[in-house]
């Protein structure tokens, strides 16, 4: 990580992260609280349709996007999918009926599905080296691990003074600040661009389309990639139910406040900040295969003991839940981060933007599911809901465990070795 932080591009970069993701952590925590308010109990359907548009717009979007801004310099496509997702920020206070919610939430995330995957394809040409790229892989998950602990706690603070709607404008000061620090950094030029692109250089919709779908084919076609493919679904499932489940658990079944939401998803956070700090020394004692596992089998029992939880009542059941969300934040940390580093190694210099934006696309494909279900069927059964969700994280992992089986990955060595 120090590597990392060494560089002075790269501390900008990551503190625009930050901000931006401190942003959205208080947009995850209002959006919840406003599904509360305008639907009750139903909170779970609103929320998880509102969460599920949102992945609509990452999985049909991300790969286009990525294709349609190819030519475009970096920092502006950046700068610019901030500022769009300032505005729809700054609107969400407005809404007043459950509908607003969702053409809103599309288009701030289709700024999203802009702006992550160009965001996460810069980092390997700020940072060539091994070991500062995987400290940055680390930092990213400890920023994401930032939001989902520092704004629910923020969140919580502000509550006690500020209505829901204060939240979201807290959000839009995040994205306003995240575009500041993008603008002032020299971002490199990409590395296809000064290799040739060969005969997706063009402009025209079929060049758009070849480099949209090449990403997608790269990690179907690479039986190093295919587990990468199973594994989606289990911080999916495990992260999906807690996101959803939380406004509705802790107040209608728990009978808590609004803080209670926000302290809740800090439990989770705090878990998958455990896990990204312990990460980097565990990747150099063991593969990757060992390490993505591990998480994946954390976030199946945890989820798979939820319903247990729910039937406990009082203090007990509210520490059980909290413990349990803790687990699945560290196992979800475990599974996802290291994911770059095997499309670093396993995809070509000049195929990465596109191999990150089909990953995220995918994985959001899982996320999708995850919100449709958990929302619908929770609306329902919480308990139910977490069986099903441990169901899906369970095949995923048994899928991913077998595809590194037939790919011939080493089981004990580390997979990678140290830079000099």
């Amino acid at each position: 990580m120090r590597a990392a932080l060494a560089d002075p591009i790269y501390r900008r970069l990551y503190l625009a992260q930050i901000l931006a993701l401190l942003g959205s952590g208080l947009a995850t925590v209002a959006l919840g609280l406003l599904a509360y308010d305008l639907a009750g109990a139903g909170a779970t359907r609103v929320l998880g349709t509102a969460l599920a548009v949102k992945m609509v717009a990452y999985v049909t979007l991300a790969p286009v996007m990525e294709a349609l801004v190819a030519r475009l310099p970096r920092k502006r496509v950046l700068i610019g999918a901030d500022l769009v997702r300032m505005a729809v920020a700054a609107c969400l206070p407005l809404v007043t009926e459950a509908w607003q919610i969702y053409p809103l939430i599309f288009v701030l995330q289709a700024a999203s599905a802009t702006f992550t995957p160009l965001f996460q394809s810069v980092l390997p040409d700020v940072l060539p080296g091994e070991d500062a790229y995987t400290g940055a892989l680390s930092l990213s998950r400890l920023a994401q691990d930032m939001e989902a602990i520092l704004s629910p706690m923020l969140a919580a603070a502000l509550l006690l003074a500020v209505s829901t709607g204060a939240l979201f404008d807290g959000t839009a000061v995040g994205f306003a600040a995240s575009a500041a620090l993008v603008a002032s950094c020299a971002i490199p030029g990409r590395r296809a661009a000064a290799a040739g692109e060969g005969e997706d250089g063009g402009h025209g919709p079929a060049a758009f389309a070849r480099r949209a779908r090449r990403g997608m084919a790269l990690l179907a076609g690479r039986p190093a990639l295919r587990p990468i493919l199973a594994l989606n679904m289990v911080p999916a499932a495990g992260g999906g139910y807690v996101i959803v489940q939380t406004v509705v658990i802790a107040q209608s079944r728990l009978g808590l406040g609004e803080q209670a939401v926000a302290w809740l998803l800090a439990a989770a956070g705090a878990g998958s900040m455990a896990g990204a700090l312990l990460l980097p020394a565990a990747l150099r004692r063991a593969p990757e295969r060992a390490v993505m596992l591990s998480g994946a089998v954390l976030v199946t029992a945890a989820t798979a003991l939820i319903g247990p939880a729910l039937a406990l009542t009082g203090a007990a059941a509210v520490a059980a839940v909290a413990v349990l969300w803790a687990a699945i934040g560290v196992g979800w940390s475990a599974a996802e981060t290291p994911v770059g580093r095997i499309l670093r190694r396993h995809a070509p210099a000049a195929d990465l933007p596109a191999a990150f934006a089909a990953q995220f696309s995918l994985s959001h494909a899982c996320w999708l599911v995850s919100y449709l279900v958990v929302g619908w069927v929770g609306a329902v059964s919480a308990p139910v809901a977490a069986a099903v969700m441990a169901a899906l994280a369970g095949a995923g992992t048994l899928a991913a465990a077998a595809l590194w089986r037939a790919a011939g990955e080493p089981a004990a060595a580390p997979a990678t070795p140290r830079d000099a």
